[in-house]
């Protein structure tokens, strides 16, 4: 593959920031309801009320994953130090490209909805936060990353955005469910 991720990474690793994420973002979803309906006048009070601030920070930590990669991720380097020592060898490995992929669709999904907060939409924060909750919900509880899924569309027509290069795989390989 390359530097960062020779052999592919543990798909358990994603699977716990995916958790971690889930978690956060139903707390957004929660906090926001209380004013989701109808946001503050002014700017300055909606870009100060916590759910939007969470998802400001939820939304950055997408940005890094895509940018740097799963593997460079805030949530990986816990994985990897404090939570993969302690289980056992993974069934088998996976290329980083898909769940890298899925950071940046994570991203698109709550930047979205920080824009539409900013400008006032109602429940447009929450909306935002309950699609990336179900997409971070599937991928931790039952192992389905729907980024991963989309990046496959794409993949299989040749089309990978340049990660294939960067965490290895061609569109054939990370095509196969078994990597």
């Amino acid at each position: 593959m390359n530097a960062h991720s020779p052999s592919g990474i543990d798909p358990r690793g994603p699977r716990f920031g995916a958790a971690i994420t889930a978690t956060l973002l139903l707390i957004t979803v929660g906090a926001g309801l209380e004013t989701a309906g109808t946001p503050a006048a002014d700017l300055a009070t909606r870009v100060s009320e916590f759910p939007f601030v969470l998802l400001t920070v939820l939304s950055a930590l997408f940005l890094w994953g895509f940018i740097g990669g799963i593997t460079r991720h805030p949530y990986g380097a816990i994985f990897k130090k404090i939570v993969r020592p302690r289980l056992s060898a993974p069934e088998f490995l996976e290329s980083a490209a898909g769940p890298t992929f899925a950071q940046g669709v994570g991203f698109v999904v709550t930047a979205v909805g920080v824009v539409l907060h900013i400008s006032g939409v109602p429940f447009g924060l929450v909306g935002a936060a309950g699609a990336a909750f179900i997409a971070a919900f599937l991928n931790s509880v039952f192992a389905y990353c729907l980024g991963c899924e989309i990046y496959l569309v794409f993949a299989k027509r040749g089309i990978t955005f340049g990660l294939d290069r960067r965490f290895g795989g061609t569109p054939a390989e990370v095509s196969d469910p078994q990597i």
